[in-house]
C-alpha cells in the first residue's frame, strides 16, 4: 500500500506561482512513478505531469508545458509541482497519484487532492 497526501494548494492571481507537494509514505515508496493530475468543475479529470522513481525522466500536458516543473526528493518522500505563470484555467483541484511507470495511464494510488484557485 502507498499514501499520497498533497497540500500546498490556495488562491493566487494569475501570473503567479505556487507550489504544491505530495507526500508518499508507505513500503517501496522511491520504486514508483508519481503522476499529477487535475480537475476542474465539470471537466473530466486530466493529466498534468509524471516523473519516473528516480527523477530523470519526465513528462508534461502541453497545456503546462514550460510553466509547471515537477521534482522529487526521494530522501524526504516527497514530489512537487511547481506552479508558474498561472491562468485562471489551470483552476482545479490537484491530485497526485502512484504508478509503476511514467508512461502508464493507469495509477495505483491516488491522494484527496488540493484546490488551486486563480483569479483574473
Amino acid at each position: 500500500q502507498v499514501q499520497l497526501v498533497e497540500s500546498g494548494g490556495g488562491l493566487v492571481q494569475a501570473g503567479g506561482s505556487l507550489r504544491l507537494s505530495c507526500a508518499v509514505s508507505g513500503r517501496t515508496v522511491s520504486s514508483y512513478a508519481v503522476g499529477w493530475f487535475r480537475q476542474a468543475p465539470g471537466k473530466e479529470r486530466e493529466f498534468v505531469g509524471a516523473i519516473s522513481w528516480s527523477g530523470f525522466s519526465t513528462r508534461y500536458a502541453d497545456s503546462v508545458k514550460g510553466r509547471f516543473t515537477i521534482s522529487r526528493d526521494n530522501a524526504k518522500n516527497l514530489v512537487y509541482l511547481q506552479l508558474n505563470s498561472l491562468k485562471p484555467e489551470d483552476t482545479a483541484v490537484y491530485y497526485c497519484a502512484a504508478a509503476g511507470t511514467i508512461w502508464t495511464s493507469e495509477y495505483d494510488y491516488w491522494g484527496q487532492g488540493t484546490q488551486v484557485t486563480v483569479s483574473s
